[in-house]
Parts: C-alpha cells; structure tokens; sequence
C-alpha cells in the first residue's frame, strides 16, 4: 500500500496540503517500509484559493491509500476523498519514520476497518457468492 505524506523538509509532516513543497511517498506493509519518492512541488503554494495548484498534487498521490498532512481545506480533502484516499490529520509536525513505525505496528495486527479499507484501494473488489439449492 502506498502513503503520502506532506512535507517541507522530507522528514516531518509540517505541511498543509495545498502549501506543501513535497509529497514524499511511501510503499508500506506489515514487515516494513521502503521510500519510492519524493515530488517536489514550487510555484505560489500560498493560500490564496487558487484550487488549480491542488491538481499536481491530486495527480501525484492518485495511487496512494494515504495521505498525512498537518492541516487540509475542505476542497482539498474532497478531491482527496474522492479519489478514494483517506486523508489523515497530525495535531503538530510528527517525523514521517515514527508515523510508518506505528502504522506498520497496526498493520501487524487487526487494522481497524477504514484501514482495512484503504489497503484494498486499487484492488478489483471480487464478490463471491455460491449457488444456494
């Protein structure tokens, strides 16, 4: 599965969507995480209600289950949602290792359903029924 995290530095996510420099994105699972890439962003990244900077970034996660951001406006977290990424808020900037460390740890275990969720995103949902007599 992949996550995004928004980010200034590559290190923490400190980055409000719209505003971030970087995404940084990530493969991860129950025995671990790799790095798969870093998408720089420059330009006017300011709040200033401009929704067409919001494009690039939709573009660059569209494959990812997660994204982790310090803060998101409500037009962001919708094309977000709508392309079936769940967006996850950090209360103040957290190191984007520590953030992996405890999710591989949920991941080890039972994820609660939304996750569960999210890690199926780009799977074709099979549904099996048998002949009932």
């Amino acid at each position: 599965m992949k996550i995004a995290f928004a980010t200034q530095d590559l290190k923490r996510v400190d980055a409000h969507f719209g505003w971030a420099k970087n995404i940084a994105i990530y493969e991860i699972g129950p025995q671990g995480h790799r790095f798969l890439e870093a998408v720089q962003f420059d330009g006017d990244l300011k709040e200033d209600g401009n929704e067409d900077k919001l494009a690039p970034k939709i573009e660059a996660i569209k494959d990812c289950a997660i994204l982790y951001v310090a803060a998101i406006g409500g037009s962001g977290a919708a094309r977000v949602v709508a392309n079936n990424i769940h967006p996850m808020k950090v209360s103040q900037p957290e190191e984007i290792t520590g953030l992996l460390a405890k999710l591989e740890d949920v991941l080890k275990g039972t994820p609660p359903p939304w996750l569960r969720k999210a890690m199926l995103k780009d799977q074709e949902r099979t549904l099996d029924f048998e002949d009932e007599e």
